[in-house]
C-alpha cells in the first residue's frame, strides 16, 4: 500500500468530556433483527424499583460480529494477564440488592 493511500485511511476520533467519563453498566440486554443489533446497557442499583437504560447502541450484524471478535480477543489478553474471569450463571444475590436503608 502506498504511503499516501495509508495516510488517507486514518480516522480522526474526538470524544467530548461527558462521554469520556463513561457510563457504568452492570447489565446488558441484546436484541436483534435481520438488519441490526440493539444493545441496551443498564445500571441496576440498590433500592431502585425501576432501572433505566443508560445507553443504547445500535449496530449492523457485521459490526456486531467484529465487536464479538474484539471482545473475545481482549478477554483472552485480560485472562492471560490477570487470570480467569469467573462466570456466575446463578448469582447468589437478588438483582434488586434487597430492601433500601432507612435513616
Amino acid at each position: 500500500m502506498s504511503k499516501s493511500k495509508n495516510q488517507n485511511s486514518k480516522i480522526n476520533i474526538e470524544i467530548d468530556e461527558n462521554t469520556a467519563h463513561g457510563t457504568y453498566s452492570n447489565l446488558a440486554i441484546i436484541n436483534h433483527s435481520v438488519s441490526e443489533f440493539v444493545i441496551d446497557f443498564i445500571s441496576i442499583m440498590p433500592g431502585q424499583k425501576k432501572n433505566q437504560v443508560k445507553s443504547r447502541i445500535i449496530i449492523t450484524p457485521q459490526h456486531a460480529k467484529k465487536l464479538s471478535n474484539a471482545l473475545d480477543a481482549n478477554i483472552r489478553k485480560f485472562e492471560e494477564s490477570f487470570g480467569s474471569i469467573k462466570n456466575y450463571d446463578n448469582p447468589k444475590y437478588n438483582l434488586n440488592f434487597g430492601p433500601t436503608g432507612k435513616a
